[in-house]
C-alpha cells in the first residue's frame, strides 16, 4: 500500500504547525516518512508533550517525606506506612466522552485503572468529576446518561468502588464536557513498578488485547478545539472491554510476583508509539520494533495504523529473558496476548519495521525530548469587581434553600452513584454523597479519604483564588472526617492555551495551586492538563480538578458519626457572609457577579488542624462551600433524618460562602468543651442552632424535613431520569 504524499494539508491535519514541521526536517536531516510524520504528531501533540504547560507545571511543589514517587511516572506514589503504598492519579477523558459519551467515559475509567496497576497496585477506589452544559441543552441529557452509563458499565464489571466524585452543569459546556477520572490502589513500598528500560538486547512484550484501527489519531483529536466537523472525529474514540481489563489486571499483578518484569507501561494516549518511546528514553536506551508480530484484530493494519492505534486494554513490558516461558504461561491462562514485539538496543534509535521496510528510523531521545515547548503570551486576568453586597436582596431562607436543593448543581446526587458499584470489595467505610469517602486497607487498620473538588465560578472570577480554594476544599473534606491529608493529583481543564486570556487563567490557577498545596503540606504526585476544550471559539470554565487522598491510622480517631437528636449545631471558623460568586447568587438571582471568597492558607490550616485535633468531641463535621452555611446544615440534617434550627435569618450569614469553615455537630457539653479549645487555639467559633425534630427552621421561616428531603433527592432523576 502506497504512504501518501506529505503535503502542508496532511501536516496541517496531523496537528503540526509548519514551524514544528520545520523542526522535524531539522532533527532527521530528511523528509519524514508517514508512519514516521503520524509519530512525531502523536508525541509532539499537546496532550502527550504538554508543550503549553511545561513550564508551569514545574513550578508545583511536587516533593514530601510521604512521597515515593511524584509526576513523571504512570502514577504518584506516597507512603502510608507499615511498607505500603497508595498509588493514585486523575486524568480527563473530555473530547472523547462528547462525541461518544459511553465509551468515552468507559474508556476514561480503564485507562486511568490501568495507570494503577502497570505500577504494581491492586485499584481500591475510583471517583469522578463531570462538567455538562445547561440542563436544557439538547445536547445535556444524552451527555449524561451515556457518560454515567459509560462510568458504571466499565468499573461496575472491573470491580473497583467509586468513592466519590462531582457533577456540575454551566452553559460554558454546552460543547464541551469535562470527563475526569480518579483511581487509586495499593502496594507494597518494595514492590512498585516503574517504566524506565533497562538493559540492551532486552525483549520488548506486548501484552493484552488485540490491536485495531479504534482510537487512531485520539491524542491528536484531543489536542484541538471542535468545530462543525465534530461527527468525522467519532472513529478517534477507543472501545473498551471491562472484562478483558479485569483479566489484563490479574495477569499483570501475577506476572510482577514473578520477577520477570524490568519495566512496564500502559499503552494509553498514542498507544504502541508512546509507551515504547517513553520506555526506551527513560532507560536511556533506542527500541526496535517488528510490527508483523503485533497482534492485530482486523486485516491489513498499516504500520502507520499500529503505532497509532489507541484500541484499550493493552501493556508494553520489558521482559528479563530467562523468565519468557513463566511470563507466557501466565499471559496464556487468562487468555490474553504475549508476544515479543521488539527488543532493546544500545543506540539511540526508534527503528519500526513491518513487512521487510522500514517505516521508521528515528532517534528516539530527541523524538521524546526534543518536542516544542512554549511559553505562551498570557494576560493576567482582571480582578473581578467585588459585589455591592446591597444590591443582593435578602431572601426567605427557606425559599432561598429550596432554590438550592432543586438545582442539578445542589441538590443530590444519589441517581448518579446509585449506577456506580460503590461497595465492591467490602472495604468502603462511607459511601459516597457524604463528602470525602473513606476505604478500609484491608487488613489493617488505616483506613484511606478520598475527595474531588473545584468551584469553576470562582476560578473564572479569580484564578488565583480559585485555584487555592480547590485545593483548601479537598484538605477541608479530608479534615472533616479526621483524615490527615497526604498529597494530591490535579486534572487541569481549560480553552485554547495559544489565547493570552486563557494561558493566563492557566498561569494564575497553578500559582494558587502551587501556593496551596505547600501550605497544606498536599504536594502534587501525579496528574494530567487538558487544553483546547473549547468549541468555535467559545471555552469551558477554567476547572483545575483537585483529586485529594488522606490517611487515618487510626479508626478511633475517624469522625464518621451522623447527626442526632438534640445535637449542638457549632460553626467553626469566621463568618463574613461573602455572596460574591455564590451559589445562592446563581441559583435564585440568575446572577454571576462579584469576586472569589479570598483563601486565607494559614487560617485553614489552623483550623483543620483544629478539627482533627478534637475529634473525640466531635460527633459529625463538613466542611461549608457552596450554599455555606444553610446547605451544610440541611445536608447533615437531611442524612441523619432529623430536622435543624438555625437561629439566624441573616442572608449573608446563612448562604455566604467564606472559606476555612466547618459545621460541627455535637453534644451540649462537647460543644462547651470544644469552645474552651477553641479559644485556646484562637479558633472563631459560635452555635448556630441545634438539630432537632421534624422540621427544617431557618429564623422564623419553616418547612417540613420530608418535603424538603423528597425535593432534595428526587430533583436530579427527575430531571434526567
Amino acid at each position: 500500500m502506497q504512504e501518501p504524499a506529505i503535503t502542508p494539508e496532511l501536516i496541517e491535519a496531523h496537528g503540526l504547525k509548519p514551524d514544528e514541521y520545520d523542526r522535524i526536517l531539522e532533527i532527521m536531516g530528511r523528509e519524514p516518512s508517514f508512519t514516521e510524520l503520524g509519530i512525531f504528531s502523536a508525541m509532539w501533540n499537546e496532550h502527550c508533550s504538554y508543550k503549553s504547560s511545561k513550564k508551569w507545571l514545574r513550578t508545583l511543589p511536587t516533593d514530601g517525606p510521604q512521597v515515593i514517587c511524584g509526576p513523571g511516572e504512570n502514577a504518584g506514589v506516597v507512603d502510608i506506612g507499615d511498607g505500603q503504598a497508595v498509588i493514585f492519579k486523575m486524568e480527563s477523558h473530555n473530547h472523547p466522552s462528547y462525541i461518544e459519551p459511553y465509551q468515552g467515559a468507559a474508556t476514561g475509567v480503564g485507562g486511568i485503572l490501568r495507570d494503577v496497576f502497570t505500577m504494581g497496585a491492586r485499584p481500591i477506589a475510583s471517583m469522578n468529576s463531570l462538567s455538562f452544559g445547561e440542563v436544557d441543552h439538547p445536547k445535556t441529557r444524552q451527555l449524561v446518561h451515556g457518560v454515567v452509563e459509560g462510568i458504571g458499565g466499565y468499573g461496575n464489571c472491573f470491580g473497583v468502588p467509586c468513592a466519590g466524585g462531582e457533577v456540575r452543569f454551566d452553559p460554558a459546556y454546552n460543547g464541551n464536557c469535562l470527563v475526569n477520572a480518579f483511581a487509586a490502589g495499593l502496594a507494597d513500598t518494595d514492590k512498585i513498578f516503574y517504566s524506565a528500560a533497562s538493559g540492551v538486547g532486552m525483549p520488548v512484550v506486548y501484552l493484552g488485547a488485540k490491536t485495531g484501527r479504534d482510537g487512531v489519531g485520539g491524542a491528536t483529536m484531543a489536542s484541538a478545539e471542535f468545530d462543525e466537523s465534530i461527527e468525522e472525529k467519532r472513529p478517534t474514540v477507543q472501545v473498551g472491554d471491562p472484562f478483558t481489563e479485569k483479566r489484563l489486571m490479574e495477569a499483570t499483578l501475577e506476572l510482577m510476583a514473578t520477577g520477570a518484569v524490568i519495566s512496564i507501561q500502559d499503552m494509553g494516549a498514542a498507544g504502541l508509539t508512546c509507551s515504547a518511546v517513553e520506555m526506551g528514553d527513560k532507560g536511556g536506551l533506542g527500541v526496535k520494533l517488528n510490527l508483523d508480530r503485533v497482534p492485530q484484530r482486523e486485516e491489513g493494519m498499516t504500520a502507520y495504523e499500529m503505532m497509532l492505534s489507541e484500541s484499550q486494554e493493552r501493556m508494553l513490558m520489558v521482559l528479563r529473558p530467562e523468565k519468557e516461558a513463566e511470563a507466557r504461561a501466565v499471559f496464556e491462562k487468562w487468555d490474553l496476548d504475549f508476544a515479543i514485539v521488539g527488543e532493546t538496543i544500545a543506540e539511540d534509535r526508534f527503528l519500526v519495521l513491518h513487512g521487510n521496510d522500514v517505516k521508521a528510523d528515528l532517534p528516539l531521545a530527541t523524538l521524546s525530548g526534543s518536542a516544542p515547548e512554549y511559553d505562551r503570551p498570557w494576560i493576567e486576568p482582571a480582578a473581578a469587581e467585588p459585589l455591592d453586597d446591597a444590591a443582593v436582596p435578602g431572601v426567605d431562607p427557606i425559599d432561598g434553600l429550596r432554590a438550592l436543593i432543586s438545582s442539578p448543581n445542589y441538590c443530590s446526587r444519589q441517581w448518579v452513584y446509585e449506577q456506580y458499584d460503590t461497595m465492591v470489595m467490602a472495604d468502603s467505610a462511607r459511601l459516597p454523597g457524604q463528602g470525602a469517602g473513606l476505604i478500609r486497607v484491608h487488613g489493617t487498620e488505616k483506613l484511606l479519604a478520598f475527595t474531588s473538588d473545584v468551584t469553576p465560578r470562582y476560578v473564572k472570577a479569580n484564578p488565583f483564588e480559585g485555584g487555592k480554594q480547590a485545593v483548601a476544599e479537598a484538605y477541608r473534606n479530608l479534615s472533616a472526617v479526621g483524615a490527615t491529608p497526604l498529597a494530591t493529583t490535579d486534572n487541569l481543564n481549560f480553552g485554547n492555551p495559544e489565547k493570552p486570556e486563557i494561558m493566563g487563567q492557566f498561569v494564575m490557577a497553578i500559582k494558587g495551586i502551587g501556593e496551596a498545596v505547600a501550605a497544606l503540606n498536599m504536594p502534587i504526585v501525579s496528574g494530567n492538563v487538558s487544553l483546547y476544550n473549547e468549541t468555535d471559539g467559545s471555552a469551558i470554565l477554567p476547572t483545575p480538578t483537585i483529586g485529594a487522598v488522606g490517611l487515618i491510622t487510626d479508626p478511633e480517631t475517624a469522625i464518621t458519626g451522623q447527626v442526632r437528636e438534640g445535637h449542638v449545631a457549632v460553626l467553626v471558623g469566621e463568618t463574613t457572609g461573602h455572596l460574591g460568586q455564590s451559589a445562592l447568587l446563581a441559583e435564585v438571582f440568575n446572577r454571576v457577579e462579584g469576586d472569589a471568597p479570598p483563601v486565607d492558607l494559614a487560617t485553614e490550616k489552623r483550623n483543620g488542624d483544629f478539627i482533627r485535633a478534637n475529634h473525640t468531641l466531635i460527633k459529625a463535621c463538613t466542611d461549608l462551600s457552596d450554599g455555606g452555611l444553610a446547605l451544610a446544615a440541611f445536608e447533615m440534617a437531611e442524612a441523619a433524618g432529623v430536622g435543624v434550627d438555625l437561629d439566624s435569618d441573616d442572608t449573608a450569614f446563612l448562604f455566604g460562602e467564606d472559606q476555612a469553615r466547618y459545621l460541627v455537630a455535637c453534644n451540649f457539653d462537647q460543644a462547651e468543651a470544644l469552645m474552651i479549645e477553641a479559644g485556646r487555639a484562637g479558633v472563631p467559633i459560635q452555635t448556630v442552632g441545634r438539630f432537632t425534630g421534624d422540621t427544617v427552621r431557618i429564623g422564623g421561616a419553616t418547612a417540613p424535613l420530608q418535603e424538603m428531603s423528597e425535593v432534595f433527592r428526587s430533583s436530579f432523576g427527575e430531571t434526567f431520569g
